[in-house]
């Protein structure tokens, strides 16, 4: 199982953030699209590094063309001497239309055609093939010399693709060449829906599962003591809270019969109480979306639950000390 960590915000702290996530042993790093640009974080990532994967955890894609999305994923990884991961995600409707002005519909369909359209451009800057990509959303078939890379000694970038449902799950596994499945995933519903959808996608791709790479950015609450237990026990009840309120991950509660709290939720967001919706994720809840436990029990528990399942992990450890982190990171890897 590999290990990422995450980069954090502020570009004048990635180059000493990610030397120590280097040095610790995380086998990735990874940059999200928040309140700032991914693609940026790497850039800097990439000078000051020279193991580490650089991940986009996640980029949207509906935000960007396939062009826009080929060329920087290019620039990156050629800079990077291949360690450049495209991380993709769809992002929902009020968002790709209300804040990015962008067009909406068919979002599975839409984002494999996407992810296609890259394959066609990179096709043709890494192989020579014509540039001829017609399709229902996205067409590309023009493309010069002067707009033709020349640094293509690395293989095209990676590409995974953030996914919930089962429709974009399928997506992923017939297209990318990963999927990064969504914090806001339990076991049971990993098992009952996103493990079958993959097999569907990777039969249609005729691949296998060892061709294929799942990653999971999980949610851990522990703490060297009761204070920052509570408090990384708040904030990733807050979190969960977030992502229950949002319609498209309705499913994922309803596996476990906890439908109707998804509703109360999208009410309390809608009216913008967003403190309160954290106080509505009990015990229970909580233990089914996080690894809970005292330090010493989250290796262990990662590796009961999800050892059989994911490829590789993201997550935070703020209770283990900067000298002990490796060793805890060795003993996930094991």
């Amino acid at each position: 199982m590999k290990v990422d960590g995450a980069l954090g915000t502020s570009l004048a702290r990635v180059p000493e953030t990610v030397k120590m996530l280097e040095a610790a042993g995380f086998d990735g790093v990874i940059s999200a699209e928040t309140a700032h640009d991914p693609f940026f974080p790497l850039l800097l990532a990439a000078e000051h590094s020279s193991k580490v994967d650089l991940i986009t955890s996640i980029a949207v894609a509906f935000a960007r063309s396939p062009m826009n999305l080929a060329a920087m994923a290019h620039d990156l990884n050629a800079y990077s001497q291949g360690r450049f991961v495209l991380g993709l995600g769809s992002q929902i409707r009020p968002h790709i239309e209300k804040r990015f002005s962008m067009p909406w519909g068919k979002p599975a369909a839409r984002m494999r055609e996407l992810i296609l359209a890259m394959r066609a451009i990179w096709a043709n800057w890494y192989e020579g093939q014509p540039l001829d990509f017609r399709g229902e959303f996205y067409t590309h078939t023009l493309m010069t010399p002067m707009f033709t890379p020349e640094d293509t000694q690395f293989a095209a970038p990676r590409v995974l693709l953030a996914a919930v449902g089962p429709l974009m799950t399928e997506v992923a596994a017939e297209v990318a060449d990963g999927i990064l499945i969504h914090g806001f995933t339990t076991e049971r519903y990993m098992r009952n829906v996103t493990l079958p959808a993959i097999e569907k996608g990777l039969a249609k791709s005729g691949r296998n599962r060892a061709d294929f790479e799942i990653c999971y950015p999980l949610f851990v609450v522990s703490g060297a003591d009761e204070q920052q237990f509570a408090r990384t026990k708040k904030a990733t009840c807050k979190q969960i809270a977030f992502y229950g309120s949002t319609p498209a991950y309705r499913p994922v509660l309803e596996q476990h019969g906890w439908g109707a709290l998804q509703s109360e939720l999208n009410l309390l967001s809608k009216q913008g109480r967003w403190d309160e919706m954290g106080t509505l994720i009990e015990d229970d809840i909580l233990n089914e979306f996080a690894i809970v436990g005292e330090p010493g029990d989250i290796v262990p528990g990662i590796r009961a639950r999800f050892g059989d399942i994911v490829d590789r992990v993201a997550t935070r450890f703020p209770f283990v000390t900067e000298a002990d982190l490796p060793d805890m990171l060795a003993a996930l890897k094991a």
